[in-house]
């Protein structure tokens, strides 16, 4: 128990319960390996554009829901401000190639909880999966975190 603390916020605290949402099949079956594997995280959906991600979260009631940016039908700030309008106790993590300023202010603005650019890593995801500090470099925010930036 006492090596699950940092989930025990989730509806489960052993497997914190995830949708994907990504507009590359790709990225979201490698997403869906690169996390089920090690047995800590349940992907619960994936969704490939905001508005299925938002009907998805409202259905599921999801711990996490990883968002891309960029996306059709509603983008991924949308699909977030949407996102935690209704459940604003879901952790909102943007995985996107985008690593610039601007992104990352309008993400946070839309309500995402943190930030992190696609090729940081797994240990950079898993902690925003997990709600844990951002690294010490990181740009400062009230109550948010970036994670995996230099």
């Amino acid at each position: 128990m006492g090596s699950n603390q940092s989930v025990s916020s989730f509806s489960n605290p052993v497997h914190p319960r995830v949708i994907l949402v990504d507009d590359s099949s790709s990225v979201l079956q490698d997403l869906r390996l690169l996390l089920e594997l090690p047995g800590d995280i349940e992907i619960i959906a994936e969704a490939s554009n905001g508005q299925e991600a938002v009907r998805l979260a409202d259905a599921l009631a999801p711990d996490v829901v990883i968002m891309d940016l960029e996306m059709p039908i509603l983008n991924g700030y949308a699909a977030t401000c949407q996102i935690k309008s209704h459940l604003p106790a879901t952790r909102v993590v943007i995985l996107s190639v985008h690593a610039g300023l601007e992104e990352q202010e309008k993400a946070y603005a839309a309500g995402a909880d943190y930030f992190v650019v696609k090729g940081s890593g797994y240990e950079a995801l898993l902690n925003a999966i997990l709600g844990k500090s951002a690294p010490p470099d990181s740009p400062k925010r009230s109550r948010k975190k970036v994670t995996g930036f230099e």
